[in-house]
């Protein structure tokens, strides 16, 4: 606390007159707001202003450490392993979290990856997780330390205790038009992964229209602040900006992407899942200082799938379990035969999350067997009366409006038609 507190209004004028906010400021609004003295209302106007006004390096840094020491710290240092997380900054389709935790697990490098659950069109980790019997995402301290140590991996939620100032923050951005602010981003995301302790941190930044960032500058600046910031505290942070413009893989749901990432696990699944699996593995060994193995051999040898399944067991799921099947489906054949030249990952999102496979407000159930498969990616022959998308719910009510969100969601050109697809890693920012 500052030797003379402020006042929320002096700091509001402050921001929405230009200025630059000094650190005792930002101290004192985080920890103040974090403890009810600073309303709701005041905090939205601050966030405002830092949407329209911005905010510079040392800024973002205090506003980061501020959130930081709202809550505890978690320390890693006592595991036998070097430790490296990965966070995503959320797809459709990206389920990339759940083979790469037990890969890199399998590389001699512990994994603690706190998630979170999807919210909108983008899906959550720990809801795809709860869809295998008995798994609970919810773990003490003590038993997470614990499978660090025995596993090499863990997914599980984040605690109440890790900067608790971002959790009521986060929630006040969302209803006041916030979000896209790129300081309140990366504090965000930094705060948690800072505060949790991890030695390298990897970010996969999507962009496109299926990713919050739709152009690549303004991906590339969010990139470069949250390098900056793990960086200055002193995590080995190194960022990828990867394409969001097609869904990641053939599903979008709950269930039917951990099917998927096993899939990958066992040495299979699509393509563009596995490359995108192995160039952040790489990047988390890298930044871990395990360049002496290659991720690819782990999965090849299954002793990626050998930690997954110890990991899925160690939270109480059963990794040989049946998963949930949605109640109903409905198939969209192609109206013509051609090559698929289009995919939209915003439409494929929207049209899963309306199915039951994500939620609008918080506190929403999510349907386990929920979600979208498409049997075509871009690039791909496709033949008129074929099988094009598989649409799939426990809410017959709910395919009208997914299949709405799909309506010009997709482009089938006349056959021989040539399609190159673009790279998945678009740039790299250490």
């Amino acid at each position: 606390m500052s030797p003379q507190p402020h006042d929320a209004v002096e700091v509001i004028s402050a921001k929405r007159d230009g200025g630059a906010l000094s650190s005792s400021q930002i101290e004192w609004v985080l920890d103040a707001y974090t403890k009810g003295v600073v309303a709701d209302e005041q905090m939205s106007a601050l966030a405002m202003a830092i949407l329209l006004n911005g905010m510079d390096r040392r800024e973002i840094g205090d506003w980061t450490a501020a959130m930081i020491a709202s809550g505890e710290r978690m320390d890693f240092s006592a595991l036998s392993r070097p430790t490296a997380d990965k966070h995503s900054t959320g797809g459709v389709g990206d389920k990339i979290t759940l083979p790469l935790a037990p890969l890199v697990a399998a590389c001699g490098v512990a994994v603690p990856q706190l998630s979170g659950r999807g919210l909108g069109h983008t899906g959550g980790t720990l809801d795809k997780l709860e869809s295998i019997p008995g798994w609970r995402a919810a773990l003490s301290n003590e038993e997470m330390m614990a499978q660090l140590e025995s596993v090499g991996a863990v997914i599980c939620a984040a605690g109440d205790g890790l900067a608790p100032a971002d959790k009521k923050l986060y929630a006040l951005r969302d209803v006041t038009g916030t979000v896209e602010a790129i300081p309140l981003i990366a504090s965000s995301i930094m705060s948690k992964k800072i505060a949790e302790g991890t030695g390298a941190l990897v970010l996969d930044v999507k962009v496109g229209t299926g990713a919050f960032m739709k152009d690549v500058d303004r991906a590339r600046e969010l990139a470069e602040v949250m390098v900056a910031l793990g960086t200055d505290a002193g995590v080995r942070t190194v960022a990828l900006l990867t394409d969001m413009s097609v869904p990641l893989g053939l599903t979008a749901g709950n269930a039917i992407e951990v099917t998927e990432s096993v899939e990958v696990l066992a040495g299979g699944g699509p393509a563009d899942v596995v490359e995108l699996t192995l160039a952040l593995a790489r990047e988390m060994l890298a930044a871990a200082g395990r360049t002496d193995v290659d991720p690819a051999d782990k999965l090849a040898d299954g002793s990626a799938m050998d930690a997954w399944k110890a990991m899925i067991r160690a939270q109480g799921g059963d990794p040989d379990a049946t998963l949930p099947v949605a109640r109903e489906s409905h198939v969209v054949a192609a109206g013509s035969s051609g090559v698929l030249t289009r995919l939209d990952a915003l439409s494929v999102g929207i049209a899963a999350w309306r199915l039951g496979a994500g939620r609008e407000r918080k506190e929403d159930p999510v349907q386990a067997g929920a979600g979208i498969v498409w049997h075509a990616r871009p690039g791909d022959e496709v033949t008129a009366g074929a099988p094009l998308f598989t649409l799939l719910t426990d809410t017959p009510a709910r395919f009208d409006r997914a299949l709405a969100a799909l309506e010009g969601g997709y482009d089938i050109a006349a056959p021989g038609t040539s399609y190159e697809p673009g790279p998945i890693v678009i740039d790299r920012v250490s």
